[in-house]
C-alpha cells in the first residue's frame, strides 16, 4: 500500500495497532498461563479478549480485558469464556471485571490515537525485553 494512501486508510492503523498491543499481551503474560484453560503449553499462544473486539470496540486496547490465550480456547472454543471469566476475576478482581462487563460509551478512535497506541505498546515492549535481558544476565552471573 502506497504511504500517502496508507496514512488515511483508518482499518490500516487498527490493524497495525492490533497486532502491536497483542504482541505486548504476549510478552507482557509472558510467564502466565492460559487464562482459560491454564495451559503452560507448548502451544502457540494469541492475546485473547474477554469482550470480543467485535462487539466491543471500545475494549479492544484495554490491556484489562486482554490476556495470553492459548489458540485451542481463543479460536476453537471461541475464547472459552465460561473458563476465562473465573480465572480473570483472581487475576484481575472482581471490581475490574464488573467494570469490563460496561456499559462503556461507545468509542471511535482515530489515526492519531491509534499511532499513540502504536508509540506506546513498543515503548512497553522495548522496556519488558529490556528487563528480560537484565535478568537473563542476572541468573546467567548467578550459575558461575
Amino acid at each position: 500500500m502506497k504511504k500517502r494512501v496508507r496514512d488515511k486508510d483508518r482499518s490500516y492503523w487498527v490493524k497495525k495497532a492490533q497486532e502491536v498491543f497483542n504482541q505486548w499481551i504476549r510478552l507482557r503474560d509472558d510467564k502466565q498461563p492460559c487464562i482459560s484453560c491454564g495451559t503452560r503449553g507448548p502451544c502457540q499462544f494469541h492475546a485473547g479478549h474477554y469482550k470480543t473486539a467485535g462487539g466491543h470496540p471500545e475494549l479492544r486496547f484495554e490491556p484489562l480485558n486482554v490476556h495470553k490465550q492459548c489458540a485451542q480456547c481463543n479460536n476453537f472454543k471461541s475464547g472459552a469464556i465460561d473458563q476465562y471469566r473465573p480465572r480473570l476475576i483472581y487475576r484481575i478482581g472482581a471490581d475490574n471485571v464488573k467494570w469490563l462487563e460496561g456499559p462503556h460509551p461507545p468509542s471511535k478512535l482515530t489515526i492519531d490515537d491509534l499511532k499513540g497506541i502504536i508509540k506506546d505498546c513498543k515503548a512497553k515492549i522495548k522496556k519488558e525485553s529490556e528487563h528480560e535481558s537484565n535478568t537473563e544476565i542476572r541468573e546467567a552471573k548467578e550459575d558461575y
